[in-house]
């Protein structure tokens, strides 16, 4: 058994390595982590390291990004991902009652939905009392939806012919998690990564608030905490060391870099760690429900909140 698992651990490490080509786009390494789990070869050691990686890659290129720019983006976002999270969460609850999904389930998935998928699921669990199936549940639905979005959306951004800050600004409000939506930028362009990352954490930080929001529905019921995303404040810290110490530009600029290969490494994990048995278990319904509400939120922030 120890064997075995040295063996998968050492052909998931030689496949990680190759993600780190430059031809290896954000979409491509997704697939090959996918590949990697469908095939029995994944190490849950090493996929369960992909949040800390992205987490890092999103402050890295926080040092490739203009803090006037990030300012003009967010001043724009704010009321916008204010609007999507509460025509969400509305959307969701009664597509739930509709579908006689369990709350706690209907909740997780809009909040992953409106907010920032896997995140999301994972603050306002303990403020739920969440079971683990219900969890469990709402991760794979989300999750999957992830994997489509990145493949689907820049195709979508073209078809449309959107700009880079068009599709952008439309990514981060409409795709599910942090993941899926820098890579979907990544795919697009520059300026579009830019954009997605900077409006996808403005809307990250609806998190909190939700939390205590929920966190009255279901009074008396848990005594969970909130969770806040550490890594938001280091991403702005990064913008403004970067903006008023311009002297080490080059060297922000590498860290920029290494940002966007650290990235397309974080979703090579994170297909790594699909579970087709698990997205079975999901059922139905609640991808039904997962679908719809991706429709409503890519709809209307299509059509409604592009700059």
């Amino acid at each position: 058994m120890e064997k075995i698992r040295k063996y998968k651990l050492s052909i998931s490490v030689f496949v990680l390595g190759l993600t780190l080509l430059p031809f290896i786009t954000p979409a491509i390494a997704l697939a090959i982590g996918i590949l990697v789990s469908l095939t029995g070869f994944s190490n849950r050691w090493l996929s369960a390291k992909s949040s800390l990686v992205l987490k890092v890659a999103i402050v890295l290129m926080g040092f490739g990004m203009s803090l006037q720019e990030v300012m003009q983006v967010s001043s724009s976002g704010v009321v916008d991902t204010a609007v999507s999270v509460l025509v969400v969460m509305l959307s969701g609850l009664l597509l739930g009652r509709m579908l006689k999904i369990e709350k706690s389930s209907t909740l997780l998935i809009s909040a992953g939905t409106a907010i920032c998928g896997g995140s999301a699921i994972a603050a306002v669990a303990p403020v739920l009392g969440a079971k683990n199936h219900e969890i469990s549940f709402a991760l794979v639905v989300v999750f999957v939806l992830n994997a489509i979005a990145l493949f689907l959306f820049p195709y979508l951004g073209h078809y449309f012919g959107l700009s880079q800050s068009e599709f952008g600004y439309w990514a981060a409000i409409a795709i599910h998690d942090t993941s899926s939506v820098v890579g979907a930028g990544a795919a697009y362009g520059n300026e579009a990564l830019k954009v997605a990352t900077t409006v996808k954490l403005v809307r990250t930080l609806w998190i909190i608030p939700l939390s205590i929001v929920l966190a009255f529905v279901a009074r008396g019921e848990s005594s969970g905490k909130v969770k806040i995303p550490w890594f938001i404040g280091l991403f702005v810290l990064a913008i403004l060391i970067a903006s008023y110490l311009p002297q080490f530009s080059s060297v922000y600029g590498s860290m920029f870099l290494i940002g966007k290969k650290l990235m397309v490494v974080a979703l090579f994990l994170i297909g790594s760690s699909i579970s087709v048995i698990e997205a079975k278990k999901a059922g139905t319904k609640g991808f039904l429900m997962g679908i719809l509400l991706w429709i409503i939120i890519g709809t209307s922030s299509l059509l409604f909140f592009l700059p």
